[in-house]
């Protein structure tokens, strides 16, 4: 009886997979030198993916649901084993659980900068950071392409890997799209998105699906988030002149509420006068010519609305005439306007085509017969 007892414990009658933790993407059920019995209950949960393998080559595979292992539905585990129908005996093989699930909050960053060439700053070196999610999408090219031989895996064996990847992706994505470095957040939800569509084909190639990729963050190196910095100052600043002459009365205001005394005061008083006097004069001197060449008239184009110069003869931004084109006058010749209704020269009413009372036919404003039905026409 002790001996039956022993041969039966040697019979795996239940194959099933709880996972205990969140990062394993492969485990294989420890069968080792036990037999599985044929008739026993295979259980595969939601987002697992069960295979068989014999002696190294993939067999069958489980989706999710309750499976009773017998022949019939072991088709290539039977033909691979050249079983006869109503085989019943134990039979021996690995069994692979491969997680489906979504591997969430895999972090991106750069090591180092990426060289990129920006219209305003031009050469800059630029870092980020992200998050990504994957999953297996096609178990049998996972199991092939990656996992081998092992007793399990997990996202830290090739999470070096598909950083590296995302990270050369990204890199060449930025370079092409040539956005300028200051407008660089407001697309990073187009970026992250073009940018996970680029990574899905190499992702595909073991197995993978990415779900998911998001830019948190783009910055650029100090001098150029100083240089940055000044620009916006000299922006708030607006006119230099305005900002010179302002300063040069606070000067002043400060050294008259000087009450400190004496003739090195007085002395004192008069030198940084004298100085303040050479700063008012600068910065007065320099206000009207300042006026005149940033007060210039402008107009808008009236083809794409651009501000342009009030004197220039074409729009710098679509290189349309600014000018009205020009048509001789109908009865003196005299140039007018294309679009004018009389001339101004004649006063004639500036008519294109005269139609026929009688068939409709359009003629030319000089005509006097129509040319389709004879009758006479009355300018």
């Amino acid at each position: 009886m002790g001996i039956l007892n022993f041969f039966k414990s040697q019979f795996i009658e239940v194959i099933e997979w709880t996972d205990q933790n969140t990062n394993t993407m492969v485990y294989r059920f420890p069968v080792q030198n036990n037999e599985i019995k044929m008739g026993a209950s295979l259980i595969v949960r939601e987002s697992q993916v069960a295979i068989f393998v014999n002696e190294g080559e993939i067999a069958d595979v489980f989706h999710p649901g309750h499976h009773v292992l017998y022949t019939q539905n072991m088709p290539v585990l039977t033909k691979l084993k050249s079983w006869k129908t109503g085989f019943n005996s134990p039979f021996k093989a690995e069994v692979y659980f491969i997680n489906t699930k979504q591997f969430i909050d895999q972090k991106w960053g750069t090591s180092n900068p990426i060289m990129m060439r920006d219209r305003d700053f031009g050469m800059i070196r630029l870092r980020g950071y992200g998050i990504y999610s994957y999953r297996v999408a096609e178990p049998v090219v996972f199991l092939r392409e990656l996992f081998g031989t092992n007793g399990s895996y997990e996202t830290q064996s090739i999470e070096s890997h598909l950083k590296k990847m995302i990270l050369s992706g990204l890199s060449d994505l930025f370079a092409e799209s040539q956005i300028p470095a200051l407008d660089l957040a407001m697309h990073y939800d187009e970026l992250s998105e073009r940018g996970r569509q680029k990574m899905q084909e190499r992702f595909s190639q073991f197995g993978f699906e990415i779900t998911s990729l998001y830019i948190e963050n783009l910055s650029l190196p100090k001098e150029v988030e100083e240089a940055m910095d000044k620009r916006t100052a000299m922006g708030v600043l607006g006119n230099m002149a305005q900002y010179q002459q302002y300063q040069a009365a606070e000067a002043i205001r400060d050294i008259a509420q000087n009450e400190g005394g004496g003739l090195a005061g007085a002395g004192a008083s008069l030198g940084a006068g004298a100085a303040l006097g050479n700063v008012m004069a600068g910065a007065f001197s320099a206000q009207p010519a300042t006026a005149s060449s940033t007060e210039e008239q402008k107009i808008a184009c009236p083809h794409c609305q651009s501000q342009i110069r009030a004197t220039a003869k074409f729009c710098p931004e679509c290189g349309q005439t600014i000018q009205s084109p020009k048509v001789p006058c109908i009865s003196c010749h005299a140039e007018i306007n294309a679009n004018s209704k009389f001339c101004g020269e004649c006063g004639a009413k500036q008519v294109t085509e005269i139609k026929c009372p009688d068939c409709g036919a359009a003629n030319s404003p000089s005509a006097k017969f129509c040319g389709e039905c004879g009758e006479g026409l009355s300018n």
